[in-house]
Order: structure tokens, then C-alpha cells, then sequence
């Protein structure tokens, strides 16, 4: 098959590395697949233009991005890509290329796949977020929803919010952990009971909440270290005990297997990988009920639950996983074994297969 994605960005996010997945997998099965990416510097105007000021590339990607794509090829931490990638200045369906399936990743990109030409194949959309909560206007967004397009989700959360807002079926392919990049690294650890939060400038992300929980916790336990992760430092003060800028995909299985607890304070999220590779690297999960996380976080089996914005709970949460070493040993351990067993990349990616050509 022909099959074309609209990708907003190369930059590296969760999203983005599903997409990217996905397309280098089908390529490797034999699929011509196309990037159609937006070219930085004279896309910009065009994308202000049809979707404000207030919406930029990086919050069409659904989270935090660093820019390290390679101009007109390949993303620089992904080499060896499969999928070509296809530089345009706008989505205007004249540069959209001919195939048998057309995949929109994004609120933005929904429109200009239903609008494109029958040469271009099959309509579908992937989608990882429910976008309408944070990352346009929820009018606005909420409407490509009922575009007639062939919906794939990545969670349950989200085929359900499809169903029932929307009338829309979905299918559901739970974007899985890659085990080549997230296992656990011995040694990591050194007897230090830290507790491992991204950060992130989103409000909905919960990293105020995540700090006060923790701040609760520490008063009784003074031995807990906070330590949090993101693209850049924090731009205000956060109590963080320590922080990891920008670091390397090499070296996250190094933090997350440094770390014995995850703390996701995360209001919403559509699946929530960071929870999911942390998981898999052997951290116990404490975490909101934000959605997304009901796939693969359950409570007392795989992890310690909250419900969502509960402060209180959520503190709870942490301090059972603080002072009880067994509960904490046996989530990390149950945890692991259900993130690695029951999602893999290549069932995944047949499944991906499978809808494309269903639909085509």
C-alpha cells in the first residue's frame, strides 16, 4: 500500500515517536509510506493563519518537543528511517501525494485529510489525544471529530469519548513501549528512594500537584528525593532535589530504573507513555486517574491509583509506595511484566496494517 501520513513536526515527543513508529514499521512490511511534514520557517505564517496565534506546532505535536530534526530529512534521534519524509509548505491538497490510505495525526491536519482528493486513498485519523481539552478551541476541535473519518485510538479512554460524544467507532491499538530503549539498567540504583515526576509548562500536566504531594509526603519522610526530567529546566523555581535537562533517549532507561517510584500527576492524558516506559525500566506507579491510564494502571495490581486532582490521594498514594518496600516491590514487579507482556510493537504494528486495509 500507498500510505501517507500528515505529521505536524519531527521534533521528539511522545506522539510524534508513535506516528514515526508506526511509519518506519510499515515501511519495513513492505508499505510506500510518506512523512508530510511542514517546513519551519515559511510554514509558520500559514499555520497562524488558519488555526491563530494561540495554537503553535509544538502544542500540535500533544507534548513537549525538542528541536532535533534534520532539515528536509530524517529526525536526527530516530536514524535510519524507513518512511520518506515529504517537506511542504502548507497542506493544500495539490502537495498531498496520490496512495491508498491518507492518515491525519492532529486536530489541524483532520480537515485538510477530509478535504483531500480520492487519488490520495482512504481517510483516517490516529488519534492520541482528546485534543479539544487543551490544545485548541474545543468547538473547533471537537468538530473534526465528526469528520467521516476512519478513527484509530490509543486507548480505551479515548475509543469510549469517541463512541459516546461523537457517535464514531474507533479502533484501539495501545501504542506499546520499545524494550530496546526502556529495560532496566543494572546498577542504576544506589539504595536512594526517589521519586521521578516530568515537568512540563502545561498547567494540565499537574506538576504543581505532583510537588505538593511530594512536599506532604517528605515531611514525614524526609529520606524521599524528588527528581524531575524535561526538555529544559524549569523556567521558576520548583523544588525539585534534583533535574535532568534534556537527556539523551540512551540515558532514560538509566533514569527511570534510578528512580523505584514514578509520580504521574498528569490531569488528562491519552495514554501517558513516560508512566508506561517507567514501568517497563522497573519503577512502581503512582498516579491520577487521568484516562489514558486505565489500560495499563491498576490499582493494587500495577499501580498505586488517585483519583484525578485529588491532592490528597494522590499524596496517599506516594506515601504507601514511601514506607511499604513489599507493596512498592510488587507493582514495580507486577507492573513491568504487564507493560512488556501484554503491548508489543509488532502486534501492534499488524493491527495498524490490518485497519489501512480494511479501509483501503
Amino acid at each position: 500500500m500507498r500510505i501517507t501520513f500528515l505529521c505536524p513536526h519531527l521534533r521528539i515527543a511522545g506522539g510524534v515517536r508513535a506516528i514515526l513508529t508506526h511509519a518506519d514499521r510499515l515501511a519495513a512490511r513492505g508499505h510506500v509510506v510518506t512523512l508530510v511534514v511542514p517546513e519551519r520557517r515559511r510554514f509558520g505564517a500559514w499555520w497562524r493563519a488558519r488555526f491563530g496565534r494561540g495554537v503553535g506546532l509544538r502544542a500540535a505535536g500533544g507534548g513537549a518537543a525538542r528541536d532535533s530534526d534534520r532539515s528536509g530529512g530524517e529526525p536526527a534521534w530516530m536514524p535510519g528511517l524507513r518512511a520518506r519524509v515529504m517537506r511542504v509548505t502548507d497542506w493544500d491538497a495539490s502537495r498531498l501525494p496520490d496512495g491508498d490510505a491518507i492518515v491525519a495525526t492532529s486536530w489541524q491536519s483532520a480537515t485538510p485529510v477530509a478535504r483531500a482528493p480520492a487519488r490520495c486513498g482512504a481517510k483516517l485519523y490516529f488519534v492520541q489525544h482528546y485534543e479539544s481539552l487543551y490544545h485548541g478551541e474545543a468547538a473547533r476541535v471537537d468538530a473534526t471529530y465528526r469528520l467521516p473519518l476512519r478513527k484509530i485510538v490509543i486507548s480505551t479512554w479515548l475509543a469510549e469519548i469517541m463512541a459516546e460524544r461523537f457517535d464514531s467507532p474507533a479502533a484501539l491499538i495501545v501504542t506499546p513501549v520499545d524494550p530496546a530503549l526502556f529495560h532496566p539498567v543494572p546498577d542504576a540504583r544506589d539504595g536512594v528512594l526517589r521519586a521521578l515526576m516530568l515537568h512540563h509548562d502545561y498547567a494540565w500536566k499537574g506538576v504543581a500537584d505532583g510537588v505538593e504531594a511530594a512536599r506532604r509526603v517528605k515531611q514525614g519522610h524526609p529520606a524521599l528525593r524528588l527528581v524531575g526530567f524535561g526538555v529544559r529546566p524549569p523556567a521558576t523555581a520548583v523544588p525539585y532535589d534534583e533535574f535532568f535537562a534534556d537527556l539523551g533517549q540512551e540515558r532514560l532507561a538509566w533514569l527511570y530504573s534510578r528512580c523505584p517510584i514514578y509520580l504521574c500527576p498528569s490531569w488528562d492524558e491519552g495514554l501517558g507513555m513516560p508512566p508506561m516506559e517507567a514501568m517497563a525500566c522497573g519503577a512502581a506507579l503512582c498516579t491520577y486517574d487521568n484516562g489514558g491510564c486505565r489500560d495499563y494502571a491498576i490499582e493494587g495490581k500495577t499501580a498505586v491509583v488517585a483519583a484525578r486532582r485529588d491532592v490528597d490521594g494522590l499524596a496517599r498514594g506516594l506515601e504507601q509506595l514511601v514506607v511499604d518496600e513489599a507493596l512498592r516491590s510488587r507493582l514495580a514487579a507486577d507492573g513491568q511484566a504487564f507493560i512488556t507482556s501484554r503491548f508489543g510493537w509488532e502486534e501492534a504494528t499488524a493491527r495498524f496494517e490490518t485497519v489501512l486495509r480494511e479501509s483501503a
